[in-house]
């Protein structure tokens, strides 16, 4: 089937606004796929194809060959060459993935470019993500959606589930399960002003630190050990620390749940940065551990020597780990319904130079890949991940910079209300910060309107306010009180900022 077809399915299901339509015509379109090309043309409609991580920013797409008179380009052909993108790697690698890139656009018609550079930003605009795509595919097979959501959870490609799916029905979808060395997406905390706040949606509940570092994954299978990312990369190679802390533990299979901190001086956390610079570099770890030493502690543990543990209660899947793991790589937890003592172990983790608790239900599953009730993070102070829609030009020492940032939450329909501002602001910013900012925001540009610059809502902040109050100026109703910029999260892509119903959850009650 050719890109057109497939394009012309993502325009539809983006002018859709009702869910169940857009499921439906999703549906329709899988339904009507060969069995060579469904995986493809579902990893291209789900955002898979982006999180391959190809490697070619916004800029790169500014610099494109005419689009092709007529349509010859195939579905299965432009998966193919974007997973030959992606695997290039090496001297005069950036070279070679814009001269493949630009043999792809040659090929794509304009309508077929435009689609094609939506998916590579993750500016897919039709509302057809992973969740979506799940229940089109299960309508399509007549199968559960929930046995959808489940294999994708285990397998974390959408192609090869809908394949499956489509192919074998229910028992192909239930064949799935966690695989050793194979990550899968991990659970997700809500977040609550305060300790009490979320003691009253769970209690009792076990209270842990909330580390300011990467979250990891590792995988043991006897001697082999792999390290993942949140987003699922493999980097190995560049944490030593972790893979030795696995190495030693007495188990012969285990995938376990954590975060890596780079740490100074008796025992305390860097910031979240120095963390983020040493697990992304590819340098000599040998020399970057002298310089830059990681920990590594453990929340969870999701299989143990043959037995998979994600359906157990979280309690049974803790005395496992507490079982396995010795203390001084676990995160400290404790289980209360007494307000005080939760609070209390709020300030200890504060004074040890962490960023708050995490609030967990004791008798929740492990939810993979979901943002659910069991977790529920507290920070000392009220942040988001917001996404920079826009940017003013500074003024006096700020002349000639983008400074005050036009920040919004990810709206409750992609397809109607994809973004919503919550305010603005110029405050945080260091010298460095708004020269880096205002080249990244410089290369997303989209139009200008006198001194604002609207981008591509690419870019996502994590801000601390002060608190929410009512504004008829904005569409949520309520505006950020005293933001200011804490860094760019730059492991975050736009579709995991924070939303606006987090927002309001923040918002104090009416009275």
């Amino acid at each position: 089937m050719l890109l057109r077809a497939l394009a012309d399915t993502s325009r539809a299901v983006g002018a859709e606004p009702a869910r169940n339509a857009k499921i439906a015509l999703l549906a329709e379109y899988v339904r009507g796929l060969d069995p060579d090309e469904l995986s493809a043309a579902v990893a291209l409609l789900s955002g898979e194809s982006r999180r391959m991580r190809i490697g070619v920013g916004p800029a790169a797409l500014r610099e494109l060959p005419p689009a092709a008179a007529a349509a010859t380009l195939g579905v299965r052909q432009t998966e193919e060459t974007l997973a030959a993108i992606a695997a290039v790697h090496g001297p005069g690698s950036q070279d070679e993935r814009r001269r493949l890139l630009a043999e792809l656009f040659a090929a794509a018609t304009a309508q077929e470019q435009s689609f094609l550079g939506a998916v590579l930003v993750g500016e897919l605009r039709q509302g057809a993500l992973d969740a979506v795509v799940a229940d089109a595919v299960a309508k399509a097979a007549g199968v559960p959606a929930a046995d959808v959501r489940r294999a994708l959870m285990f397998r974390g490609s959408a192609g090869a589930v809908a394949a499956a799916a489509m192919s074998g029905g229910k028992d192909a979808l239930r064949s799935f399960g966690l695989e050793i060395g194979r990550p899968v997406r991990p659970m997700l905390a809500a977040a609550a002003p305060d300790v009490g706040a979320a003691l009253e949606r769970l209690s009792p509940a076990a209270l842990e630190w909330k580390l300011d570092g990467i979250r990891v994954q590792a995988h043991r299978n006897g001697d082999d050990i792999g390290v993942f990312t949140r987003s699922l990369d493999d980097i190995t190679s560049r944490v030593p620390e972790v893979v030795e802390a696995v190495r030693a533990l007495d188990v012969r299979t285990a995938v376990l749940d954590g975060e890596a901190i780079a740490v100074g001086a008796g025992e305390r956390p860097l910031p979240f940065q120095v963390t983020a610079a040493r697990t992304a570099s590819r340098q000599d770890p040998v020399r970057l551990r002298a310089e830059v030493p990681l920990r590594v502690f453990f929340f969870d543990l999701l299989h143990r020597d043959g037995a998979d543990l994600l359906d157990l209660p979280a309690a049974s899947r803790w005395a496992a780990l507490d079982d396995v793991v010795p203390a001084e790589f676990r995160v400290p937890r404790i289980v209360t319904g007494d307000a005080a003592e939760a609070a209390s172990f709020f300030d200890r983790a504060l004074d040890r130079g962490q960023e708050g608790v995490v609030v967990k239900d004791p008798a929740a599953p492990y939810a993979a890949g979901r943002r659910g009730a069991g977790w529920i993070k507290v920070k000392p102070r009220h942040t988001l991940d917001l996404v920079v829609t826009a940017a003013e030009w500074g003024h006096g020492r700020r002349q000639g910079l983008l400074s005050n940032l036009h920040l919004a939450a990810r709206g409750e329909d992609a397809a109607t209300q994809p973004w919503v501002m919550l305010g603005k602001t110029f405050k945080g910013l260091t010298d460095e910060l708004l020269a880096w900012q205002t080249r990244e925001l410089l290369a997303r540009e989209e139009s200008r309107d006198g001194h604002v610059v609207r981008v591509r809502p690419e870019l996502v902040v994590e801000v601390a306010f002060d608190g929410l109050q009512s504004s008829p100026r904005y569409p949520a109703g309520l505006a950020l009180r005293f933001a200011r910029v804490l860094r760019y999260r730059v492991d975050k892509t736009a579709a995991e900022a924070d939303t606006v119903s987090t927002v309001r959850a923040l918002a104090p009650p009416v009275q």
